[in-house]
């Protein structure tokens, strides 16, 4: 019996390592989302919110395309990328403003006015977070609370 209930653990335990030891799938939490995979999101999810007609996707897709390349070359514009581990330096907000603007007057003129409020409170969801206190700025540590 005690052999059994030994082999029975010795197996379990073999497969909870073999289970949470499996490879990290490629493109995993580190890397972001490449331009051409953010226009395919924002494009198939304005489509289904907003019902746009063929002509509307493309010119939509076309505006983001347009929004999410200028983006890279400001990221890049010092012509130094660093390794793909950390993330690329931020845009300033300026920046970022300016091309939004010009990415929504494109899309302004492609929707009805319905579809571009709809489309304005959506966009709004997508934004990705903004990590609180200033870029390059680190939280303090926080103490361990004890109970």
């Amino acid at each position: 019996m005690k052999k059994r209930m030994l082999i029975l653990f010795t197996s379990l335990a073999i497969a909870c390592v073999c289970v949470t030891a499996q490879p990290q799938q490629p493109g995993g939490p580190g890397k972001p989302p490449s331009p051409e995979e953010r226009v395919k999101h924002v494009s198939e999810r304005m489509e289904k919110e907003l019902k746009l007609t063929a002509a509307q996707k493309d010119k939509l897709a076309a505006a983001y395309k347009d929004f999410f390349a200028e983006i890279e070359k400001q990221k890049n514009k010092d012509g130094k990328q660093p390794p793909p581990p950390p993330p690329p330096p931020p845009v300033s907000k300026e920046v970022a403003d300016k091309l939004s603007k010009v990415r929504d007057e494109k899309i302004k003129s492609v929707l009805s006015a319905d579809q571009f409020k709809k489309y304005a409170e959506i966009e709004k969801t997508m934004r990705p977070p903004m990590p609180p206190g200033k870029p390059g700025e680190q939280k303090p540590p926080t103490p361990d609370k004890k109970q």
